[in-house]
């Protein structure tokens, strides 16, 4: 049986329940590596995984015997069908921060489901650990993402516009091997680098600038996040203490952030640190990564405590806006070890000055 299914009924057994739905994708596409709609039902005995004609074919050239899945066509499935999924299961589990209340009706009408069960995150909470094979995707979707950089530092010119080189980022991606965009880049210069999630626009690009650049790709489902902050022809004088400051913060995290350390206490360093110097770290230090760019936990103080662990992954992004002015945001992707770090995006950090 597929590792990843058995692991997931041995645990929905220990909490009680006798079968689960689960309907999310991204969930569908951890357990089984499939890219297709369709529903997947633990029953007492069976896997049964119900999609259209679309991705029939595509589904049974993924699946294999040892995957212990049976493939149904949903023109094939009877309302008799759907009764007997689940046939003497008192507790069913599912997604409840996935499923919308009208689903979870129709679920229960009809599967003739006695109780409907709330599984809590199970699923989320075990991608929090990363195998072997999800790091070698992510670590592939952040060498895009780094080859990505290097060639932006040629291709940007002055006068090219903020949505012209967001353009060219996701063109970048499709073009070398990558699913596509893993989130909508950030490209913000001048004083639209002052706003953290700034949308590009039509502001051409001129000498002096400061140019925010957040970016990521999906590689085979998974997804690669960084951010570097570049300049113009010349850094000007005022945002050098700044730009220093989060680049120090930024190697801090990156020294610190080891297994046995908690969310809340890597993002306290940071914070203090930006007080210090009358500066506040606005928005969450960083964020796991997987198959969503923005996956739980979060690095911050004021979000649920956890005790980060080796093989998580997680953006460091420290930054400093200045209101109508500028701002600067330093990140990588890293790779938790028991000891130590490993940044998976290896793009220089150190000041990056492009001709234009």
């Amino acid at each position: 049986m597929n590792p990843k299914i058995k692991w997931l009924r041995d645990k929905i057994a220990r909490l009680d329940m006798q079968g689960m739905i689960i309907s999310n994708p991204l969930n569908i596409k951890y357990l089984l590596n499939i890219d297709a709609e369709g529903v997947l039902l633990l029953t007492r005995k069976e896997n049964i995984y119900i999609t259209d004609s679309r991705y029939i074919e595509h589904v049974n050239t993924i699946l294999t015997i040892d995957d212990d899945i049976i493939v149904w066509n949903v023109t094939d499935v009877s309302q008799d069908d759907y009764e007997n999924f689940f046939m003497f299961c008192e507790n069913v589990g599912f997604e409840e921060n996935y499923v919308t209340y009208a689903k979870y009706k129709e679920y229960m009408h009809k599967y003739k489901i006695n109780n409907l069960v709330e599984t809590e995150n199970l699923i989320e909470k075990q991608r929090i650990i990363k195998d072997t094979e999800e790091i070698e995707k992510i670590k592939k979707a952040c060498n895009i993402t780094d080859n990505c950089f290097e060639y932006l530092k040629t291709y940007i010119k002055k006068g090219m516009t903020e949505i012209q080189i967001a353009k060219a980022i996701e063109n970048y991606f499709l073009e070398n091997g990558a699913d596509g965009i893993a989130f909508d880049t950030i490209v913000a210069s001048g004083e639209n680098s002052s706003m953290p999630h700034a949308v590009p626009t039509n502001r051409k690009i001129s000498s002096g600038d400061i140019i925010t650049i957040d970016m990521g790709c999906k590689y085979k489902g998974y997804c690669s996040d960084m951010t570097r902050t570049i300049f113009v022809e010349y850094v000007q004088e005022y945002i050098k203490p700044i730009y220093d400051l989060v680049l120090t913060e930024q190697k801090k995290v990156q020294k610190e952030l080891k297994e046995g350390i908690t969310t809340k206490t890597i993002s306290k360093i940071v914070e203090v640190d930006f007080k210090q110097k009358n500066k506040d770290l606005i928005h969450a230090l960083g964020h796991s990564i997987g198959l969503e760019v923005h996956e739980e936990p979060i690095l911050s103080s004021r979000a649920p405590e956890i005790m980060i662990k080796e093989n998580m992954v997680f953006a460091n992004e420290p930054g400093i806006y200045i209101s109508g002015k500028f701002g600067v945001r330093i990140e990588d992707t890293i790779l938790i070890n028991k000891d130590n770090c490993e940044s998976l995006t290896k793009s220089d950090k150190e000041y990056c000055i492009i001709q234009g």
